[in-house]
Protein backbone atom coordinates (compact mmCIF):
# COMPACT_ATOMS: atom_id res chain seq x y z
CA UNK A 1 0.00 0.00 0.00
CA UNK A 2 1.10 3.53 -0.91
CA UNK A 3 0.83 4.42 3.13
CA UNK A 4 3.73 2.47 3.98
CA UNK A 5 6.13 4.70 1.45
CA UNK A 6 5.41 7.71 3.24
CA UNK A 7 6.82 9.24 6.27
CA UNK A 8 4.64 11.30 8.83
CA UNK A 9 6.17 14.49 9.26
CA UNK A 10 4.40 17.54 10.31
CA UNK A 11 1.14 16.54 9.99
CA UNK A 12 1.59 15.47 6.50
CA UNK A 13 2.05 12.18 4.93
CA UNK A 14 5.37 13.04 2.85
CA UNK A 15 7.92 10.55 0.93
CA UNK A 16 11.37 10.44 1.44
CA UNK A 17 13.62 13.32 0.53
CA UNK A 18 15.52 10.53 -1.57
CA UNK A 19 13.95 8.19 -3.35
CA UNK A 20 15.02 4.72 -1.66
CA UNK A 21 13.37 1.64 -0.82
CA UNK A 22 13.35 -1.61 1.13
CA UNK A 23 10.69 -4.87 1.31
CA UNK A 24 9.16 -6.07 3.88
CA UNK A 25 10.36 -9.71 3.99
CA UNK A 26 7.23 -12.63 5.31
CA UNK A 27 9.82 -14.82 7.96
CA UNK A 28 7.38 -17.57 7.32
CA UNK A 29 7.30 -17.67 3.46
CA UNK A 30 11.02 -15.99 3.04
CA UNK A 31 8.89 -13.38 0.58
CA UNK A 32 8.46 -9.83 0.55
CA UNK A 33 5.27 -8.24 1.08
CA UNK A 34 5.33 -4.94 1.12
CA UNK A 35 7.79 -2.37 0.46
CA UNK A 36 8.94 0.91 2.56
CA UNK A 37 10.68 4.12 2.05
CA UNK A 38 14.40 4.46 3.37
CA UNK A 39 15.12 7.93 5.05
CA UNK A 40 17.98 10.12 5.55
CA UNK A 41 19.59 12.57 7.78
CA UNK A 42 17.79 15.09 5.51
CA UNK A 43 14.38 13.47 6.41
CA UNK A 44 15.31 13.45 10.01
CA UNK A 45 15.88 17.31 10.05
CA UNK A 46 12.46 18.23 8.38
CA UNK A 47 11.37 15.62 11.72
CA UNK A 48 13.16 17.16 13.93
CA UNK A 49 11.91 20.68 12.88
CA UNK A 50 8.69 20.30 12.80
CA UNK A 51 9.20 18.63 16.26
CA UNK A 52 10.99 21.44 17.76
CA UNK A 53 8.37 24.02 16.38
CA UNK A 54 5.71 21.90 17.88
CA UNK A 55 7.42 22.11 20.97
CA UNK A 56 6.39 25.09 22.42
CA UNK A 57 2.68 24.94 22.01
CA UNK A 58 2.39 21.27 22.98
CA UNK A 59 4.42 21.57 26.20
CA UNK A 60 1.89 24.38 27.51
CA UNK A 61 -1.57 22.19 27.30
CA UNK A 62 -3.01 21.35 29.89
CA UNK A 63 -2.93 17.69 31.22
CA UNK A 64 -6.45 17.16 31.07
CA UNK A 65 -6.16 17.91 27.51
CA UNK A 66 -3.32 15.07 27.21
CA UNK A 67 -5.06 12.50 28.83
CA UNK A 68 -8.32 13.46 26.55
CA UNK A 69 -6.34 12.71 23.38
CA UNK A 70 -4.73 9.54 25.19
CA UNK A 71 -7.69 8.23 26.25
CA UNK A 72 -9.14 9.22 21.96
CA UNK A 73 -5.73 7.36 20.77
CA UNK A 74 -6.07 4.48 23.48
CA UNK A 75 -10.33 4.05 22.06
CA UNK A 76 -8.68 3.87 18.33
CA UNK A 77 -6.16 1.41 18.84
CA UNK A 78 -8.62 -1.21 20.73
CA UNK A 79 -11.08 -0.49 17.34
CA UNK A 80 -7.99 -0.93 15.36
CA UNK A 81 -6.75 -4.34 17.26
CA UNK A 82 -6.96 -6.61 13.98
CA UNK A 83 -5.32 -4.80 12.09
CA UNK A 84 -2.31 -4.42 14.31
CA UNK A 85 -1.81 -8.21 14.89
CA UNK A 86 -2.55 -9.28 11.51
CA UNK A 87 0.31 -6.73 10.24
CA UNK A 88 2.64 -8.20 13.26
CA UNK A 89 2.21 -11.73 12.33
CA UNK A 90 2.84 -11.22 8.82
CA UNK A 91 5.94 -8.83 9.86
CA UNK A 92 7.85 -11.07 12.42
CA UNK A 93 6.21 -14.07 12.06
CA UNK A 94 4.47 -14.29 15.72
CA UNK A 95 1.58 -16.82 15.55
CA UNK A 96 -1.72 -14.74 15.13
CA UNK A 97 -3.05 -15.87 18.37
CA UNK A 98 0.06 -14.39 19.98
CA UNK A 99 -0.49 -11.42 18.29
CA UNK A 100 -4.02 -10.60 19.60
CA UNK A 101 -3.57 -11.70 22.77
CA UNK A 102 -0.07 -10.59 23.93
CA UNK A 103 1.79 -8.42 21.28
CA UNK A 104 -1.54 -6.17 21.03
CA UNK A 105 -3.09 -6.71 24.32
CA UNK A 106 -0.12 -6.05 26.67
CA UNK A 107 -0.85 -2.18 24.92
CA UNK A 108 -3.66 -1.88 26.36
CA UNK A 109 -1.76 -1.93 30.03
CA UNK A 110 0.51 0.52 28.67
CA UNK A 111 -2.49 2.99 27.73
CA UNK A 112 -3.92 2.51 30.77
CA UNK A 113 -0.12 2.87 32.72
CA UNK A 114 0.09 6.07 31.06
CA UNK A 115 -3.08 7.22 31.56
CA UNK A 116 -3.87 6.69 35.07
CA UNK A 117 -0.09 8.35 36.17
CA UNK A 118 -0.57 11.26 34.37
CA UNK A 119 -3.71 11.53 36.07
CA UNK A 120 -1.80 11.54 39.61
CA UNK A 121 1.57 13.11 38.40
CA UNK A 122 3.35 15.64 41.03
CA UNK A 123 4.48 18.31 39.08
CA UNK A 124 6.10 19.85 41.79
CA UNK A 125 7.36 19.44 45.27
CA UNK A 126 8.33 22.23 48.01
CA UNK A 127 11.33 22.60 49.82
CA UNK A 128 10.67 25.25 52.32
CA UNK A 129 11.05 28.50 50.43
CA UNK A 130 11.81 26.97 47.21
CA UNK A 131 10.07 24.76 44.46
CA UNK A 132 11.19 21.83 42.30
CA UNK A 133 9.55 21.85 39.08
CA UNK A 134 8.88 18.98 36.38
CA UNK A 135 9.35 19.85 32.66
CA UNK A 136 9.20 17.90 29.34
CA UNK A 137 12.82 18.02 28.25
CA UNK A 138 11.87 18.75 24.56
CA UNK A 139 11.52 16.72 21.61
CA UNK A 140 12.86 13.34 21.82
CA UNK A 141 14.07 10.34 19.58
CA UNK A 142 12.77 6.84 20.10
CA UNK A 143 14.35 3.58 18.50
CA UNK A 144 12.46 0.70 18.81
CA UNK A 145 13.18 -2.78 17.74
CA UNK A 146 11.00 -5.40 15.64
CA UNK A 147 10.78 -8.57 18.56
CA UNK A 148 8.07 -6.93 20.07
CA UNK A 149 7.35 -4.13 17.50
CA UNK A 150 3.79 -2.34 18.73
CA UNK A 151 4.75 -2.80 22.29
CA UNK A 152 8.09 -1.18 22.37
CA UNK A 153 6.73 2.20 20.29
CA UNK A 154 3.30 2.28 23.01
CA UNK A 155 5.91 2.42 25.74
CA UNK A 156 7.85 4.62 24.74
CA UNK A 157 5.79 7.31 22.65
CA UNK A 158 3.11 7.24 25.29
CA UNK A 159 4.85 8.44 28.25
CA UNK A 160 6.86 11.14 26.47
CA UNK A 161 3.27 12.46 24.73
CA UNK A 162 2.14 12.52 28.39
CA UNK A 163 4.82 14.61 29.94
CA UNK A 164 4.87 17.28 27.29
CA UNK A 165 7.29 16.51 25.10
CA UNK A 166 7.12 16.01 20.76
CA UNK A 167 8.48 12.94 19.23
CA UNK A 168 10.47 11.73 15.96
CA UNK A 169 9.64 8.05 16.37
CA UNK A 170 12.18 5.83 14.17
CA UNK A 171 11.09 1.89 14.48
CA UNK A 172 12.77 -1.08 13.33
CA UNK A 173 13.12 -1.35 9.44
CA UNK A 174 12.69 -5.25 9.95
CA UNK A 175 9.37 -4.56 11.21
CA UNK A 176 8.45 -1.28 10.15
CA UNK A 177 4.44 -1.16 9.44
CA UNK A 178 2.92 -1.08 12.44
CA UNK A 179 4.09 2.05 12.98
CA UNK A 180 2.51 3.15 10.43
CA UNK A 181 -0.81 2.31 11.43
CA UNK A 182 0.31 3.45 14.83
CA UNK A 183 0.70 7.18 13.36
CA UNK A 184 -2.83 6.84 11.70
CA UNK A 185 -3.85 6.08 15.16
CA UNK A 186 -2.83 9.25 16.74
CA UNK A 187 -3.67 11.84 13.24
CA UNK A 188 -7.14 10.53 13.61
CA UNK A 189 -6.78 10.97 17.72
CA UNK A 190 -5.97 14.58 16.97
CA UNK A 191 -2.36 15.19 18.06
CA UNK A 192 -1.37 18.65 16.28
CA UNK A 193 0.80 18.59 13.77
CA UNK A 194 4.77 18.02 14.51
CA UNK A 195 3.81 16.53 18.11
CA UNK A 196 4.44 13.01 16.39
CA UNK A 197 6.81 12.56 13.62
CA UNK A 198 7.88 8.87 12.00
CA UNK A 199 10.43 8.15 9.85
CA UNK A 200 11.20 4.83 8.73
CA UNK A 201 15.28 3.87 7.82
CA UNK A 202 17.91 1.76 8.48
CA UNK A 203 19.93 2.17 12.07
CA UNK A 204 23.08 3.54 10.61
CA UNK A 205 21.71 6.45 8.57
CA UNK A 206 18.68 7.47 10.26
CA UNK A 207 18.77 5.93 13.86
CA UNK A 208 22.44 7.74 13.90
CA UNK A 209 21.15 10.94 12.66
CA UNK A 210 18.88 10.77 15.66
CA UNK A 211 20.96 10.28 17.89
CA UNK A 212 23.53 12.83 16.86
CA UNK A 213 20.91 15.62 15.84
CA UNK A 214 21.33 18.81 17.76
CA UNK A 215 17.85 19.22 17.73
CA UNK A 216 16.72 16.43 19.53
CA UNK A 217 17.03 16.44 23.76
CA UNK A 218 16.84 12.94 24.68
CA UNK A 219 17.24 9.42 23.15
CA UNK A 220 15.23 6.12 23.80
CA UNK A 221 16.69 3.17 22.55
CA UNK A 222 15.60 -0.69 22.54
CA UNK A 223 17.54 -2.98 21.07
CA UNK A 224 21.25 -5.15 21.66
CA UNK A 225 23.81 -4.07 23.48
CA UNK A 226 26.51 -3.36 20.37
CA UNK A 227 23.86 -1.14 18.94
CA UNK A 228 22.69 0.68 21.92
CA UNK A 229 26.71 1.38 22.85
CA UNK A 230 27.05 2.81 19.07
CA UNK A 231 23.77 4.91 20.11
CA UNK A 232 25.22 6.28 23.06
CA UNK A 233 28.65 7.32 21.72
CA UNK A 234 27.40 9.42 18.79
CA UNK A 235 24.64 10.82 21.19
CA UNK A 236 27.34 12.10 23.72
CA UNK A 237 29.16 14.85 21.20
CA UNK A 238 25.83 16.33 22.09
CA UNK A 239 25.57 15.54 25.61
CA UNK A 240 21.61 14.50 25.74
CA UNK A 241 20.27 11.78 27.52
CA UNK A 242 20.12 8.50 26.34
CA UNK A 243 18.12 5.76 27.90
CA UNK A 244 18.50 2.27 26.55
CA UNK A 245 17.30 -1.20 27.16
CA UNK A 246 19.57 -3.85 25.84
CA UNK A 247 19.90 -7.42 26.12
CA UNK A 248 19.78 -9.99 28.76
CA UNK A 249 20.09 -13.72 29.52
CA UNK A 250 17.74 -13.87 32.41
CA UNK A 251 18.21 -16.87 35.16
CA UNK A 252 15.13 -19.06 36.34
CA UNK A 253 15.65 -20.24 39.53
CA UNK A 254 13.76 -23.22 40.70
CA UNK A 255 13.86 -23.72 44.06
CA UNK A 256 13.52 -26.94 46.12
CA UNK A 257 10.03 -26.06 47.52
CA UNK A 258 8.49 -25.26 43.73
CA UNK A 259 6.06 -26.95 42.07
CA UNK A 260 8.82 -28.77 39.94
CA UNK A 261 6.26 -29.91 36.87
CA UNK A 262 4.86 -26.35 36.71
CA UNK A 263 7.60 -24.21 37.01
CA UNK A 264 9.93 -26.09 34.41
CA UNK A 265 6.86 -26.31 32.11
CA UNK A 266 6.22 -22.73 32.33
CA UNK A 267 9.47 -21.61 32.05
CA UNK A 268 10.15 -23.98 28.96
CA UNK A 269 7.19 -21.84 27.43
CA UNK A 270 8.08 -18.61 28.66
CA UNK A 271 11.92 -19.34 27.03
CA UNK A 272 10.50 -19.99 23.79
CA UNK A 273 7.38 -17.60 24.00
CA UNK A 274 7.94 -15.13 20.70
CA UNK A 275 9.75 -17.98 18.97
CA UNK A 276 12.36 -16.99 21.84
CA UNK A 277 12.61 -13.43 20.63
CA UNK A 278 12.27 -12.24 24.12
CA UNK A 279 14.97 -9.87 25.88
CA UNK A 280 14.11 -10.86 29.25
CA UNK A 281 13.36 -14.50 28.29
CA UNK A 282 14.15 -17.00 31.03
CA UNK A 283 16.65 -18.46 29.22
CA UNK A 284 18.94 -19.93 31.73
CA UNK A 285 17.05 -22.75 34.08
CA UNK A 286 18.53 -23.58 37.48
CA UNK A 287 17.60 -26.38 39.24
CA UNK A 288 19.08 -28.03 42.53
CA UNK A 289 21.33 -31.60 41.65
CA UNK A 290 19.14 -33.75 42.95
CA UNK A 291 16.02 -32.67 41.06
CA UNK A 292 17.76 -32.07 37.77
CA UNK A 293 17.38 -35.35 35.49
CA UNK A 294 13.26 -34.83 36.30
CA UNK A 295 13.60 -31.26 35.52
CA UNK A 296 15.48 -32.28 31.98
CA UNK A 297 12.66 -34.87 31.72
CA UNK A 298 9.71 -32.11 31.63
CA UNK A 299 11.45 -29.69 30.06
CA UNK A 300 12.06 -32.21 27.01
CA UNK A 301 8.26 -33.10 27.70
CA UNK A 302 7.23 -29.29 27.03
CA UNK A 303 9.48 -28.82 24.03
CA UNK A 304 8.54 -31.61 22.12
CA UNK A 305 4.95 -30.52 22.63
CA UNK A 306 5.44 -27.43 20.89
CA UNK A 307 3.50 -26.25 17.59
CA UNK A 308 5.69 -25.05 15.16
CA UNK A 309 4.41 -23.88 11.81
CA UNK A 310 2.23 -21.10 10.02
CA UNK A 311 1.52 -18.27 12.29
CA UNK A 312 -1.42 -18.05 10.29
CA UNK A 313 -2.74 -21.06 11.97
CA UNK A 314 -4.73 -20.76 14.82
CA UNK A 315 -3.21 -24.00 16.79
CA UNK A 316 0.47 -23.22 15.84
CA UNK A 317 2.34 -22.07 19.26
CA UNK A 318 5.58 -21.14 18.02
CA UNK A 319 6.16 -19.43 14.33
CA UNK A 320 9.34 -18.52 12.67
CA UNK A 321 12.31 -16.28 13.64
CA UNK A 322 12.20 -12.90 11.76
CA UNK A 323 14.91 -13.35 9.60
CA UNK A 324 17.58 -15.59 7.28
CA UNK A 325 19.98 -13.03 9.70
CA UNK A 326 18.43 -14.41 13.07
CA UNK A 327 18.07 -17.69 11.89
CA UNK A 328 21.62 -18.29 10.74
CA UNK A 329 22.54 -16.44 14.18
CA UNK A 330 20.94 -19.33 16.57
CA UNK A 331 21.95 -21.96 14.44
CA UNK A 332 25.59 -20.82 15.01
CA UNK A 333 25.11 -20.75 18.69
CA UNK A 334 23.30 -24.28 18.64
CA UNK A 335 26.10 -25.76 17.09
CA UNK A 336 28.74 -24.19 19.71
CA UNK A 337 26.64 -25.75 22.27
CA UNK A 338 26.79 -28.86 21.07
CA UNK A 339 31.03 -28.51 20.41
CA UNK A 340 31.53 -27.32 23.77
CA UNK A 341 30.12 -30.39 25.11
CA UNK A 342 26.39 -29.34 26.20
CA UNK A 343 24.05 -32.40 25.96
CA UNK A 344 21.37 -31.70 23.08
CA UNK A 345 18.28 -32.93 24.70
CA UNK A 346 15.76 -31.72 21.94
CA UNK A 347 15.81 -30.01 18.95
CA UNK A 348 19.19 -29.07 17.11
CA UNK A 349 20.67 -27.49 13.98
CA UNK A 350 18.35 -27.30 11.41
CA UNK A 351 14.65 -26.59 10.65
CA UNK A 352 11.65 -29.29 12.01
CA UNK A 353 10.57 -32.05 9.42
CA UNK A 354 8.18 -30.64 7.22
CA UNK A 355 9.01 -26.81 7.32
CA UNK A 356 11.58 -26.45 4.25
CA UNK A 357 10.78 -22.75 3.82
CA UNK A 358 10.64 -20.04 6.73
CA UNK A 359 13.08 -19.24 9.27
CA UNK A 360 12.22 -22.74 11.21
CA UNK A 361 14.00 -23.56 14.36
CA UNK A 362 13.96 -26.39 16.50
CA UNK A 363 12.68 -25.69 20.03
CA UNK A 364 15.85 -26.53 21.64
CA UNK A 365 16.74 -27.32 25.12
CA UNK A 366 20.15 -28.66 26.54
CA UNK A 367 21.13 -30.34 29.57
CA UNK A 368 25.03 -30.32 31.38
CA UNK A 369 25.22 -26.59 30.87
CA UNK A 370 27.78 -25.11 32.44
CA UNK A 371 27.95 -20.98 33.12
CA UNK A 372 31.19 -20.69 31.71
CA UNK A 373 29.39 -22.00 28.18
CA UNK A 374 29.04 -19.55 25.06
CA UNK A 375 25.07 -20.81 25.06
CA UNK A 376 24.61 -19.86 28.98
CA UNK A 377 26.94 -16.49 28.74
CA UNK A 378 25.40 -14.75 25.38
CA UNK A 379 22.20 -13.53 23.96
CA UNK A 380 21.16 -15.90 21.43
CA UNK A 381 17.72 -14.64 20.82
CA UNK A 382 15.90 -17.56 19.66
CA UNK A 383 14.05 -21.17 21.01
CA UNK A 384 16.82 -22.10 23.12
CA UNK A 385 17.54 -23.34 27.08
CA UNK A 386 19.94 -24.13 28.90
CA UNK A 387 19.73 -26.19 31.88
CA UNK A 388 21.95 -25.38 34.74
CA UNK A 389 22.22 -27.50 37.94
CA UNK A 390 23.49 -25.46 41.65
CA UNK A 391 24.60 -27.32 44.19
CA UNK A 392 21.94 -25.08 47.05
CA UNK A 393 20.67 -22.05 47.07
CA UNK A 394 24.11 -19.36 47.85
CA UNK A 395 25.67 -21.24 44.81
CA UNK A 396 22.12 -20.34 42.14
CA UNK A 397 22.26 -16.89 43.77
CA UNK A 398 25.63 -16.71 42.38
CA UNK A 399 25.34 -18.43 38.73
CA UNK A 400 22.52 -16.44 38.17
CA UNK A 401 24.16 -13.00 38.82
CA UNK A 402 27.35 -14.19 37.34
CA UNK A 403 26.69 -12.51 34.17
CA UNK A 404 27.27 -9.16 32.26
CA UNK A 405 23.71 -8.93 32.02
CA UNK A 406 20.81 -7.72 34.59
CA UNK A 407 17.65 -7.13 32.59
CA UNK A 408 15.22 -9.51 34.61
CA UNK A 409 15.41 -12.90 36.81
CA UNK A 410 12.95 -15.26 37.73
CA UNK A 411 12.11 -17.11 40.99
CA UNK A 412 9.92 -20.01 41.60
CA UNK A 413 8.74 -21.41 45.26
CA UNK A 414 6.04 -22.43 46.84
CA UNK A 415 7.00 -19.95 49.68
CA UNK A 416 6.59 -16.28 48.61
CA UNK A 417 8.57 -14.45 51.00
CA UNK A 418 11.02 -17.06 50.55
CA UNK A 419 11.42 -15.91 47.29
CA UNK A 420 11.62 -12.65 47.38
CA UNK A 421 14.31 -13.17 49.92
CA UNK A 422 16.03 -15.05 46.99
CA UNK A 423 14.81 -11.91 44.60
CA UNK A 424 16.06 -9.30 47.06
CA UNK A 425 19.75 -10.84 46.31
CA UNK A 426 19.38 -11.16 42.42
CA UNK A 427 21.51 -7.98 40.00
CA UNK A 428 18.76 -7.46 37.83
CA UNK A 429 15.81 -4.65 37.02
CA UNK A 430 12.78 -7.15 37.20
CA UNK A 431 12.64 -10.32 39.20
CA UNK A 432 9.20 -12.31 38.13
CA UNK A 433 7.87 -14.77 40.54
CA UNK A 434 6.07 -17.56 40.05
CA UNK A 435 5.44 -16.33 36.22
CA UNK A 436 3.26 -13.34 36.74
CA UNK A 437 0.99 -11.26 34.36
CA UNK A 438 2.88 -8.76 32.90
CA UNK A 439 2.24 -5.23 34.91
CA UNK A 440 2.58 -2.12 32.69
CA UNK A 441 2.50 0.07 35.98
CA UNK A 442 5.90 -0.86 37.22
CA UNK A 443 8.95 0.07 36.09
CA UNK A 444 10.99 -2.51 33.54
CA UNK A 445 15.07 -1.65 32.64
CA UNK A 446 18.38 -3.40 33.62
CA UNK A 447 21.69 -3.31 35.38
CA UNK A 448 24.50 -4.18 33.78
CA UNK A 449 24.82 -4.33 30.35
CA UNK A 450 21.07 -4.53 29.94
CA UNK A 451 21.03 -0.90 29.97
CA UNK A 452 19.94 2.23 32.18
CA UNK A 453 16.55 3.93 32.50
CA UNK A 454 13.25 2.75 33.08
CA UNK A 455 10.21 2.39 30.84
CA UNK A 456 6.38 1.89 31.54
CA UNK A 457 3.81 3.64 34.37
CA UNK A 458 4.99 6.63 36.46
CA UNK A 459 8.89 5.88 35.92
CA UNK A 460 8.58 5.50 32.39
CA UNK A 461 7.42 9.44 32.23
CA UNK A 462 10.13 10.38 34.39
CA UNK A 463 12.26 9.75 31.86
CA UNK A 464 11.47 12.21 29.72
CA UNK A 465 11.68 14.47 32.24
CA UNK A 466 13.58 17.56 33.82
CA UNK A 467 14.32 18.75 37.32
CA UNK A 468 14.37 22.69 37.34
CA UNK A 469 15.10 24.15 40.67
CA UNK A 470 13.33 27.63 41.62
CA UNK A 471 15.01 29.34 44.90
CA UNK A 472 13.42 31.81 46.81
CA UNK A 473 9.98 30.81 45.68
CA UNK A 474 7.43 32.25 47.87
Amino acid sequence: MERYSKFYIDGRWVGPHVPSFMNVVNPATELPFEQISLGSADDVDLAVDAARRAFPRYSETSVDERIKLLTRAYEIFKRRQADFAAVITQEIGAPISFSMEAQTTICFGHFEATIEALRQFSWHEEFGTSRVVKEPIGVVGLITPWNWPINQIVCKVLPALAVGCTVVLKPSEIAPLDATLFAEVLEEAGFAPGVFNLINGEGSTVGEAIAAHPGIDAVSFTGSTRAGLRVAKIAADTVKRVTQELGGKSPNIILDDADLHVAVRDGVLGCFANTGQNCDAPTRMLVSEKRYEEAVRIAAETALAVQVGDPGVSTTTMGPVVSAVQYRRIQEYIQKGIDEGAKLVVGGTGKPLGLETGYFVKPTVFASVSNSMTIAREEIFGPVLCILSYRDEEDAISIANDSVYGLAAYVESGDIEHARRVAARLRAGSVFINYPAWDAKVPFGGYKQSGNGRESGLHGMNEYLELKSIVGYG
